[in-house]
Order: structure tokens, then sequence, then C-alpha cells
């Protein structure tokens, strides 16, 4: 209830010599006329990120598309919202493995290729760096090999 409350309240600044109602109600007038304009803003901004196809045709920027396989839908998803690309995904369920088809507004094209650019990047050093489970199973050889510690359980007295 608290954390609602705290989400809801408005901080009203107003610089004044003489703090009276009229100042009051002109100052509350100014902050509802700039929460009408940025409310507008939003409107004709739209949604931005991923979307469904229907809301992508409906900004008339024209739509391309392109096929994605199924390991690196997150991957794009992730860089294309990094970089502000509009884009809604399709899963051809009829092939196997599915096949996802991505549409994306067609003046975004050069987000893309920079996406793509730095996607390539980022599986090359993936490629590169050694994987940690093969490491691990190295160690685990490594460690059989080695002779085990002989423990010697018994209870011992003193006098």
């Amino acid at each position: 209830m608290q954390e609602e409350v705290e989400n809801r309240t408005v901080n009203l600044a107003i610089t004044t010599t003489k703090l009276g109602a009229r100042t009051i109600v002109s100052g509350i007038r100014a902050y509802l006329r700039h929460r009408a304009k940025a409310k507008i803003d939003k409107e004709r901004d739209g949604v931005h990120g991923k979307q469904s196809v229907k809301e992508l045709i409906g900004k008339n920027d024209g739509v391309t598309r392109m096929s994605v396989t199924d390991e690196s839908i997150r991957a794009f998803e992730r860089e294309a919202k990094k970089f502000g690309v509009d884009f809604a995904v399709t899963k051809d369920k009829t092939v196997q493995p599915p096949v996802y088809t991505i549409f994306f507004k067609a003046k975004d094209t050069d987000a893309l290729q920079h996406i793509a650019d730095s996607f390539v990047a980022k599986q090359l050093d993936a490629e590169k760096k050694p994987s940690l489970l093969k490491q691990l199973r190295k160690l685990r050889e490594v460690v059989k090999t080695l002779a085990p510690k002989i423990r010697q359980k018994g209870l011992e007295q003193s006098l």
C-alpha cells in the first residue's frame, strides 16, 4: 500500500515571493498541461521494441523481414531492445526445427546491420573462450589421477 502511494506522489516546485491560492492553482494548471502534453507525445510515438505485426504495419513506415534460427532469437531481442529497434516476431511451426521470422521497420535497417555486426562479434568472442564445462571435465580427470587421501578414523584416548 505504501509503495502505491509513493509511486503516485507528485512533487511540484513553485518559486514565488508570495504564496497564495492563485499561485497554487496556476502551478497545478501548469502541471496538468505538462501531463496532457506528455500523454499526447506518448500516444503519438506508440509502442517501441517488441510488438505485434499488426502494430508494426500500422505505423506506415514500411516493413522488411528476415529469418532467424531458434538459438539466436533471444540474443537478437536483447540487442534490438538495446538499439531501440521496433520489431515483431512470428514463429513458423510447420518447419522442423521452427524458424522465426522477424519483421522490422524499413528505416531501422542501419541499426539492424549494427546489431548483426555486434551479434557476430559476440559469437566469435564466445567461440574463442574455452567452455567452462570442458574445463571442469578436464579438472575432474586430473583429480581422478591424483592419489586419494587416506583417512584413518579412530578414537584416541589420552590419559
